[in-house]
């Protein structure tokens, strides 16, 4: 069963159309891959599912059997669309608990009348929120770092901080935009492993940008390759890498196979 589905997805500025037509599924607990060369459309489509852009008429976003077309950015978000940025966009100054936090905020279960009439009842949803921020932070491995302004982490926790926002925010679809940017290499299967560790514990479906192929190839159950604002291939891994289309718009000449499989398995595209 899809969980996202678009149909003739197109979005035009101007004269520029960075996204033409498109018709992509993420099929329910599936790890999905989005891949192209620079400018071919990733970021437009992340912006148009998470209603950051609004895409051109005619055009159709479903998301877990809703039409979400039309809805704002925050009617996607409370629906269970959450994405991470390539550029971290944390809030530095607060500490890593209140950064996750603020990424459950959504979810508060109460409002202005609890906080009045309600002490207790308010006081009690905090401490259980606290723990269960608490056991995310735990399963990211930065619970020790809690009460640390954010600021004051690596790159390499801050990407992690990320990533438990996004969770915090219970999605349903995790929209991850080059999780492993200027990481090492070390350090990239560290994450990918906490990714998929948190995909299975929270039982979510995860859609990846990523440049570092290698990552793709690996790590998810099926790939689209957008060229222009086109897509221009799908499939497994395995197909993907063999696709002589994709093979032309990243590599733009002919390479023997031996070097086409060496290229995208070490990711040096």
């Amino acid at each position: 069963m899809a969980l996202l589905e678009t149909r003739a997805l197109s979005m035009s500025f101007g004269g520029l159309h960075a996204m033409s037509n498109l018709d992509m599924d993420v099929q329910e607990g599936a790890v999905h891959g989005l891949i192209g060369p620079n400018g071919s459309g990733k970021s437009t489509f992340f912006n148009l599912v998470t209603g950051v852009y609004k895409p051109n008429p005619g055009s159709v976003i479903r998301f877990d059997g809703t039409d979400v077309t039309h809805f704002e950015a925050h009617r996607i978000a409370e629906r269970g669309v959450t994405r991470t940025f390539q550029l971290l966009r944390l809030f530095s100054e607060m500490t890593v608990l209140d950064n996750v936090l603020a990424g459950h905020h959504i979810h508060v279960p109460y409002g202005l009348a609890a906080l009045i009439f309600k002490p207790k009842y308010v006081r009690a949803c905090d401490s259980a929120l606290r723990d269960e921020m608490m056991e995310l932070l735990s399963f990211v491995g930065l619970h020790e770092f809690a009460e640390l302004p954010a600021g004051e982490l690596s790159g390499g926790q801050r990407r992690l901080l990320s990533l438990g926002r996004a969770i915090a925010m219970r999605p349903k679809l995790l929209m991850l935009d080059e999780p492993a940017a200027g990481l090492s290499p070390a350090n990239v299967d560290s994450l990918m492993q906490i990714v998929l560790d948190l995909k299975e514990r929270y039982q979510l479906t995860l859609l990846i940008v990523e440049h570092i192929l290698k990552v793709v190839m690996d790590t998810c159950d099926r790939v689209t390759v957008l060229d222009h604002g086109q897509k221009i291939g799908e499939g497994t891994p395995a197909e993907v890498k063999d696709d002589a289309a994709i093979i032309e718009a990243y590599l733009g000449k002919e390479m023997s196979d031996e070097e086409v499989r060496a290229a995208f398995t070490s990711g040096h595209l």
